[in-house]
């Protein structure tokens, strides 16, 4: 029963406060230019541990290279350029195939 409780309010997809925490977060990861599932420690979980393994070296190696910037960022009590902020974004949803914000159509 705790389980089922635990597992229900930590889930974004399910309870609409942890949603909105995941996008709290993600807004002020965004400004030390990381991403939300780059939070995951691989020392902590596992199947995290193999799920990096999984992917191409590029990807794990452009993950570390966001993590080793938002350490330096952090440690200079910086935050990403806003204009950086929003070029990254673009070429990531470009590298993902999804379309640009201003092109996007409510059906």
């Amino acid at each position: 029963m705790a389980s089922a409780l635990t597992k229900w309010l930590v889930d974004p997809n399910r309870n609409p406060l942890a949603a909105l925490h995941m996008k709290t977060l993600s807004k002020r990861l965004r400004k030390y230019g990381l991403r939300y599932d780059d939070l995951h420690d691989p020392m902590y979980d596992l199947d995290v541990k193999e799920a990096l393994n999984r992917l191409p070296r590029e990807i794990v190696d452009a993950r570390n290279q966001r993590l080793k910037r938002a350490m330096d960022l952090s440690m200079k009590h910086e935050y990403l350029p806003e204009d950086l902020q929003v070029k990254r974004e673009n070429a990531e949803r470009e590298a993902l195939g999804a379309l640009p914000l201003y092109q996007r159509t409510i059906p």
